[in-house]
């Protein structure tokens, strides 16, 4: 009964489809590109007829809003993988991560068994001065219950965030105690950091993780890279591991800050875009220093514009794995609703004219999405030599091959090593079940945790508490069965991982970063390749092999192969 009544909505979805097609080329002819253009035609006529009739005539009752909301997305996918709708209550979760603060109570939380957690209270902010503490469980939100199944994260940011000034009742459940804490909290401004670790690998040298350029990122990047100053850098690396993106501005700007003048950055060209260049002023503080840029399958967009700056124009050295391969430029256009479409304008093009974008196949995005566990299982991870590039071969300023169709790929590969990963490291890996036995672990023993003040210390006493053997027995208890030969040669990977999050629960992500990077190869090829001063390359005639190392880390490090997100959401 079900499939004949979808078959019989088909046909008008179709209609609808088409008619909301014409709608936004409408919309956007008329509010973004300062033309009129008359496309009002017997045929256009004829369909926005076929919607009044519908509404007007159709059997049943039609909500054509509705309709028209869910054709949105169809239409757009039709185009490209990053043309987008986004609907208007979904707006503010779109664009906090980028607009460099948001306003809500200041806490960061995850959601475990039904219940939202509170993960780590933001320093100075709302909640922390209204008395919520790290551990606490937040489970009536305006005198209404806050668990159960249906409790997610975006229905907990749209209940925690909200105007600035404005208040909102928190019942808590703090470990220890019988009764429930009724704690108000007065909503506020809350920061959104893209720098998220600045500091010094060695002596002489500097290290700088972007999450994503947003708005802020630059004037972030200057006070990291002032910081770095005072303590005397001379080499700079900045990771861009895992950086999905942002804002190309944000990009240019940084890119700026390295290059001498004259230096072209980016170009953008799309068909109704004039190409439009991107050169660097000259004014940058740092157009001399050694750097490295630190990239992974999971680098995109603004990232790759920074990587490709770089290389093109053989400023610095690239290590680490081919990155994801966004070379699309959207524009965002919003509606009166406060709905939103980015909508796809232009290419971006590295500085010699490589597209970065991957290969797309439009209407059909399912090789797309999956394009990185393609990569993963072709070997490329592993192996140089099994990354295929669709694109032509292109020159650096000095000569050197580069190519594109498909992300940038490093002067440096750094495979990732899984010598040791098993399927038991993979199911704990990618079940949740390391991400939930580290915050019970954390909670349970938050008292005993807090007495340590820097990592290094908390890293000494956990590597004491047996993590993997306390983790393989709440494993069993949670469906996973125990194999000791596997957890014995996965031991390595499994304590990294799982102290790796009890660091991040009681600390920060700057924290959890410097003890990852401890035993990173690709930090170890960084700072060789300072070592050797080989961080400006050379032509390639004049250039030195560089022996390749492998990735030792959890398997789905920077988030890249599981479906479990390694961070907490803010609030």
């Amino acid at each position: 009964m079900n499939e004949k009544k979808n078959n019989r909505f088909m046909p008008l979805l179709m209609a609808v489809s088409v008619i909301v097609g014409i709608l936004i080329g409408t919309f956007y002819a008329n509010h973004f590109s300062g033309n009129r253009l008359s496309i009002i035609n017997s045929s256009s006529n004829k369909l926005n007829n076929l919607l009044r009739l519908v509404d007007d005539q159709y059997v049943d009752t039609v909500n054509v809003n509705d309709l028209v909301e869910k054709a949105m997305p169809q239409i757009l996918a039709e185009l490209d993988p990053h043309s987008v709708y986004i609907a208007a209550k979904d707006m503010q979760i779109a664009n906090d991560d980028l607009k460099g603060s948001f306003s809500g109570i200041g806490i960061e939380f995850t959601i475990r068994q039904d219940t939202l957690h509170v993960q780590q209270v933001i320093s100075n902010g709302p909640a922390e001065k209204a008395g919520v503490l790290a551990g606490d469980m937040i489970v009536f939100v305006d005198d209404k219950a806050f668990t159960g199944k249906t409790l997610t994260n975006e229905e907990a940011m749209h209940k925690l965030k909200g105007p600035k000034d404005t208040k909102v009742k928190l019942g808590i459940k703090r470990r220890g105690d019988k009764n429930i804490r009724n704690i108000v909290v007065t909503r506020g401004d809350i920061p959104t950091k893209s720098v998220t670790a600045t500091y010094m690998l060695d002596n002489k040298t500097g290290y700088i993780r972007l999450k994503n350029f947003g708005e802020n990122t630059y004037p972030e990047l200057l006070i990291a890279l002032a910081k770095l100053s005072q303590q005397g850098f001379e080499n700079l690396t900045i990771d861009l591991r895992g950086n999905t993106g942002g804002y190309l501005e944000s990009a240019v700007q940084i890119a700026n800050e390295f290059l001498p003048k004259g230096n072209l950055i980016v170009y953008t060209q799309g068909r109704k875009s004039p190409r439009q260049e991107y050169r660097s002023d000259g004014r940058g503080s740092y157009q001399q220093i050694p750097i490295v840029i630190l990239i992974d399958e999971g680098s995109a967009s603004a990232s790759e514009i920074l990587a490709g700056a770089i290389q093109d124009n053989d400023r610095g050295t690239i290590i680490g794995r081919r990155s994801f391969g966004k070379g699309l430029v959207q524009k965002p256009m919003a509606f009166n609703d406060g709905s939103m479409i980015r909508l796809t304008i232009a290419r971006y093009y590295s500085p010699s004219g490589r597209c970065i974008q991957k290969p797309y196949v439009s209407g059909d995005n399912k090789d797309y999405e999956e394009d990185l566990l393609t990569r993963y299982q072709h070997g490329e991870f592993f192996s140089q030599d099994s990354i295929k590039h669709t694109g032509p071969a292109y020159k650096t300023r000095i000569g050197r091959e580069v190519f594109g169709g498909g992300g940038i790929t490093p002067d440096i590969f750094v495979a990732e090593d899984t010598t040791d990963v098993t399927s038991y490291y993979k199911q704990a890996s990618m079940s949740g079940l390391i991400l939930q036995f580290a915050f019970e672990y954390t909670d349970e023993n938050r008292q005993k945790l807090s007495e340590f003040k820097g990592m290094k210390e908390l890293e000494k006493y956990l590597l004491k508490q047996n993590t993997v053997e306390k983790f393989a027995n709440y494993a069993e208890k949670n469906g996973l069965k125990r194999r000791n030969l596997m957890i014995q040669r996965s031991h390595k990977l499994l304590e990294r991982y799982i102290n790796s999050r009890i660091i991040y629960n009681m600390m920060s992500e700057q924290a959890w970063v410097e003890y990852l990077n401890e035993d990173d190869p690709a930090i170890k090829e960084t700072l060789n390749v300072f070592k050797t001063n080989s961080a400006f390359p050379a032509p390639p005639a004049k250039r030195e092999p560089v022996k390749k190392a492998a990735y030792v880390g959890p398997f789905d490090y920077h988030g890249t192969h599981s479906k479990t997100s390694y961070t907490a959401r803010l609030a």
